[in-house]
């Protein structure tokens, strides 16, 4: 594992943040974090060890990361979540995003509060197999924002990684924020000694997503997490024809909606048409998307979804998107991206464990 104790923003030949000599070599002269570096604890942590004792009936440790926010990954967090557990495993999620939890409404859990026993703290449950750890629990208020500093971010992890009480656990998915900032440093410290299985790094196809998706790409390689796959979100929106909304534009730039006149239309006239899934370029995928960028840089790429409306809705709903036929584009095409990642990843044993 690469060391993640230097700064990216260090100098050239910093000694580490946990070197004795750090803030205090020639080599940290004039190094914005100098001051920091000189007055932190030094020193094995302690915390770590009962981390890892927390973690050992924790078989395998997923990370989903993006490089900007609002391209799909909680929700690709949550539906991997509802996913695994339906195939009979037993599945922690833990929401590290800490100024913006919205795991807990994608998994129909806003209102629910962590209790506490005298084995740590509880998870929030879906199902019996199904646990859900969140800062969201946490809040007074659903609306009242997290203005916290790197280091109270990452003692709250510690906290949920040194407290919280899984019991035994076939997969443990991590929703991280997007970006590499201090909760990915932290989770990585944190988890190391005890083994990530990797990340799962979600994308939409616009060359804007996917210049940060690199350096989350980069991140994951310098400190030593392996890539399970890159999921490109919302690639091209995708409905039923019939569930679309028909407008006229007037001269004026007035939309008046024909929506109703246009489905009898096809209902009397084209009923054939009626199944079809009608499908638009939603952001620019002209560059080659993130199968090119997957290719360009050696990692998996695991599948494309659709934006479709109705995971939308699952989303906002706290449901899976797997129980009913409503989500017939997006459904499938993660069914696929996930049996994929369980396949290339040699998860496949577990399943034949679990049945």
């Amino acid at each position: 594992m690469a060391n993640v104790d230097i700064p990216e923003d260090a100098n050239e030949h910093c000694p580490g943040t946990q070197s004795e000599s750090a803030g205090k070599s020639d080599a940290c002269e004039g190094c914005p974090n100098q001051e920091a570096c000189a007055t932190a604890p030094k020193g094995p942590d302690p915390d770590l060890v009962v981390i890892a004792e927390r973690m050992a009936n924790v078989k395998h440790k997923i990370l989903v990361l993006s490089g900007k926010g609002g391209v799909g990954k909680s929700t690709f967090s949550a539906q991997l979540s509802f996913a695994l557990a339906a195939m009979g495993l037993q599945i922690g999620l833990l929401d590290i995003d800490i100024c913006g939890p919205s795991i807990p409404k994608m998994l129909g859990l806003e209102g629910q509060e962590i209790h506490q026993s005298n084995l740590g703290w509880s998870p929030v449950y879906v199902d019996d197999n199904l646990g859900v750890m969140s800062i969201g629990f946490m809040l007074p208020d659903p609306d009242e924002a997290v203005i916290w500093r790197g280091p109270r971010k990452n003692g709250l992890i510690k906290n949920f990684l040194k407290e919280v009480y899984w019991n035994e656990l076939d997969f443990l998915v991590v929703d991280a924020p997007p970006g590499t900032s201090d909760e990915h440093i932290s989770i990585v410290q944190c988890l190391g000694a005890t083994g990530i299985d990797g990340a799962i790094i979600v994308t939409t196809p616009q060359q804007v997503s996917l210049i940060d998706v690199r350096k989350e790409i980069n991140f994951c390689k310098k400190v030593g997490v392996k890539v399970l796959g890159v999921v490109e979100n919302m690639s091209g929106l995708c409905q039923p024809l019939m569930d679309f909304k028909f407008m006229r534009m007037t001269e004026t730039g007035e939309h008046i909606d024909v929506s109703e006149q246009v489905r009898e239309y096809l209902r009397e006239k084209a009923p054939e048409l009626q199944n079809l899934i009608a499908c638009t370029e939603v952001f620019d995928s002209s560059s080659g998307g993130a199968e090119k960028m997957c290719r360009e840089m050696d990692v998996p790429f695991l599948g494309k979804v659709p934006l479709d409306p109705q995971l939308c809705k699952a989303a906002e709903e706290g449901r899976s998107c797997f129980i009913d036929k409503k989500c017939q584009v997006s459904a499938p095409a993660l069914k696929i991206i996930i049996e994929n990642m369980i396949e290339k990843n040699g998860f496949s044993s577990m399943l034949v464990d679990s049945a």
